[in-house]
């Protein structure tokens, strides 16, 4: 069960109930299968009491023709009202299937699923849409369907129609549409039927980046009214800034479940076992560490600040130093680190790409950084990445470690700049 803020004995009602979900897909060995089958195992059971060997060869032909793929294994969460939960996975780990069935899209194999609540699902978006009708119809349909009266969508059409930038295209029918536009009209109608429960699988990447963005302010209103979140995605920043829990699936089963930076460290490590087959190099000898990972020798051995503490209170823009002690197996051709400065919810503020010297047969290097907090007021970390690196798109992480090391910026700087960090501008005020 994914852990929650609120005990489960809590008499507040969940939002999302998942209890020993499977799917199991059958796939057929050919077209003519999906009759012969179903004839074979019948034929099968009338057989089984006078002729059993004849029962047992026409249901050994009949699962010839059929095999079974387990997409997903006794699935079990519970997310109460407000909570928000981040599934992540490698492709064909069963992320989406999981969505689609909670929204009810797809039946089950085994287990329940019970959801309170009018939920707004941003799946496969668009795909409802009747081509030959307006997008201002389609609208209506939609939010029919979602259970909004005709008169409640009267006084929503403009809002919607103004956030999905497509102009006079309302009137006209979607088949005219490109494919952005579609997406946009779609995700626009969800996320303005006040749902109590938001599925978000990948749809956060619809348009461009100015409607990305958008969109993004536009969850984060949806969420701040207490609306439940379920989120499947590849963009970790986004998990990181919408989700208070996250969950590990792996062919189909759970792994992990926990805060999203332990999720996403063991994920990362996943991905990063598969570079390194690709690459090639031993993957096995990729194992995790005390906040983060490490690849044989190569690691992180100490991260700490001047002054011995791994946590420190500064002014703005006073400088401070880092010692990183870490360790570099043989053989790197390209040894190099990299330093991150991140906020409380991961967001990378900034960072630096560092070259080390090479180092043949291995062994211990010791480095100090000199950094400035010219930083808005708040709390922010330092992740270390250390990586083989002959290029940038050949970068292939072999270490990380992401705890340890944080610092408070104390000075409120609102007045000084907008944001984390200060863009070196020059103003003139012209006649």
């Amino acid at each position: 069960m994914c852990a929650m803020s609120i005990p489960t004995s809590s008499p507040i009602k969940p939002a999302i109930e998942v209890r020993g979900v499977s799917k199991t897909y059958r796939m057929w060995a050919t077209p003519a299968a999906r009759l012969w089958v179903p004839l074979l195992y019948r034929a099968a059971r009338a057989c089984q009491t006078v002729l059993p060997a004849l029962a047992q060869r026409l249901n050994s032909a009949a699962m010839r023709r059929l095999h079974s793929h387990q997409a997903l294994s006794d699935i079990n969460l519970t997310l109460l009202p407000g909570e928000s939960l981040g599934i992540i996975g490698l492709n064909g780990s069963g992320k989406s299937t999981l969505l689609q069935i909670i929204a009810g899209v797809l039946p089950p194999s085994s287990g329940t699923v019970r959801v309170d609540g009018r939920v707004a699902a941003l799946l496969e978006l668009g795909s409802g849409f009747n081509p030959d009708m307006t997008g201002r119809e389609n609208v209506y349909i939609n939010a029919a369907i979602l259970g909004f009266e005709r008169r409640r969508v009267d006084t929503l059409i403009d809002q919607i129609i103004a956030f999905a930038e497509i102009g006079d295209y309302i009137d006209e029918p979607v088949r005219t549409y490109s494919s952005g536009m579609v997406l946009r009209l779609a995700f626009a109608v969800q996320v303005h039927v006040e749902p109590d429960v938001l599925i978000v699988d990948e749809a956060l990447s619809v348009g461009d980046a100015q409607f990305q963005a958008k969109a993004m302010t536009r969850i984060e209103e949806i969420l701040a009214n207490g609306t439940t979140l379920l989120f499947v995605g590849h963009d970790l920043n986004a998990l990181r800034a919408f989700c208070q829990h996250a969950m590990l699936l792996e062919k189909g089963r759970v792994v992990l479940q926990g805060l999203p930076e332990d999720v996403i460290t063991a994920y990362l490590q996943d991905i990063q076992r598969g570079v390194l087959s690709a690459r090639g190099r031993d993957a096995s000898a990729l194992v995790a560490v005390a906040d983060g990972f490490a690849h044989g020798k190569t690691r992180v051995l100490e991260a700490r600040f001047e002054n011995g503490g791994n946590h420190c209170t500064l002014r703005f823009a006073e400088p401070v130093s880092v010692h990183i002690a870490l360790s570099l197996d043989s053989g790197i051709g390209a040894p190099g680190i990299i330093v991150d400065v991140l906020d409380l919810k991961g967001l990378q503020v900034s960072g630096r790409r560092i070259t080390l010297p090479a180092t043949p047969h291995g062994g211990l290097l010791n480095l100090r950084l000199q950094l400035s907090a010219a930083l808005q007021k708040g709390v922010y970390r330092i992740r270390t990445r250390i990586v083989d690196a002959p290029s940038l798109e050949q970068t292939v992480v072999l270490a990380r470690h992401d705890g340890g090391l944080s610092f408070e910026v104390i000075d409120d700087s609102r007045h000084r700049f907008t944001g984390l960090f200060e863009l070196p501008m020059q103003v003139d005020i012209l006649p």
